[in-house]
Formats: C-alpha cells, sequence, structure tokens
C-alpha cells in the first residue's frame, strides 16, 4: 500500500475521526493541531467498561490518564472502617487518574463504572514515546496539565479555608 493511500485511509478511518473530535473537545488538548490530534489518537487506548467494573483500584500503580467520553465513574475512597466514600462522579468529558502522567505512584481511589462506560486511556509510556517523537505535543499536553492541577489545587485551598473559617458572629 502506497504511502498516500495509507494516509488517506488514517484520515478517513471513523473510528480515529471520533477519536480526534472527541480529543478536540478536550480543554488538556486544546492547542494541539488537526495533524497532532490525529498522531494523539493513534497513541490513545479506547477501552469500554460495564456497570460496575472496576478501572483500577485504590493502592494499584497508576500507568494512564483516562478520560471519559461516554457513562458514568465513581472514584470513591475506603474508609478506615471498610465503607466506601464517593469523591467524584465523572460525567462525559472529565478525565481523571492524571497524576500517572507524572509519576507511577499507587492510586489514591476506586473507580468504578456506575453505567456502560467508553473511556479513552493515555498510558504515560506512550505519552513518553510521543515526547520524543514530537516534543510540542508533550509541552501543549503536560502544560495544560500543570494548569489544570494548580487551578484544582487553588480551589481545594480555598474550600479548606472557608471550612476552616470561624462562624460569622451573629
Amino acid at each position: 500500500m502506497g504511502l498516500s493511500r495509507w494516509l488517506k485511509g488514517l484520515w478517513s478511518d471513523p473510528a480515529t475521526s471520533r477519536k480526534r473530535a472527541f480529543l478536540k473537545s478536550q480543554e488538556l488538548f486544546k492547542d494541539l493541531s488537526f495533524i497532532e490530534l490525529g498522531q494523539l489518537a493513534q497513541c490513545i487506548h479506547t477501552r469500554s467498561y460495564q456497570e460496575g467494573e472496576v478501572l483500577f483500584a485504590e493502592g494499584d500503580i497508576g500507568r494512564a490518564l483516562f478520560l471519559l467520553e461516554q457513562g458514568r465513574i465513581d472514584l470513591a475512597k475506603s474508609e478506615p472502617d471498610g465503607r466506601r466514600r464517593t469523591l467524584y462522579t465523572a460525567e462525559p468529558g472529565d478525565f481523571f487518574g492524571e497524576m500517572a502522567l507524572l509519576e507511577q505512584l499507587p492510586r489514591t481511589a476506586t473507580a468504578t463504572a456506575t453505567e456502560r462506560s467508553r473511556v479513552h486511556l493515555l498510558y504515560r509510556s506512550k505519552l513518553d514515546s510521543l515526547r520524543g517523537a514530537r516534543p510540542r505535543i508533550g509541552v501543549v499536553i503536560m502544560t495544560h496539565l500543570a494548569q489544570m492541577l494548580s487551578a484544582r489545587l487553588r480551589h481545594a485551598n480555598s474550600r479548606l479555608a472557608q471550612a476552616a473559617a470561624p462562624p460569622p458572629v451573629a
């Protein structure tokens, strides 16, 4: 097969086109070009999960960022008494597990599909390879990731400050 025919097949492949369109809708990838989104799409693994299926468990080593295209995912933490406390419910368009792109440490929560869900996974090893071959893609992703993590930290600090503030005097 000739190169031009292979490229035409790549650009017209419905699965790649759908994946590229989803990636383009994500804030994390907003500054990537059409071609860069196509290159990223080739590195993304797509998986469907059934209701009740665990994507990862608390304590597992993080290896991938999860981008939720369809469905709902509960992120829950084990309490000392054995109960599970839901920290967050991811909705379509949300991402989670992003710390795995920065460091391979144990997950701090368990992710479980609460309904049939389609998720795109960006493995750290794939991002590392992509950063070597296409440094701009890696810089864009890591810059946006740092900005989003900073915003989440500021938000969490603000909530903690509000919770610690003394009640207003009547």
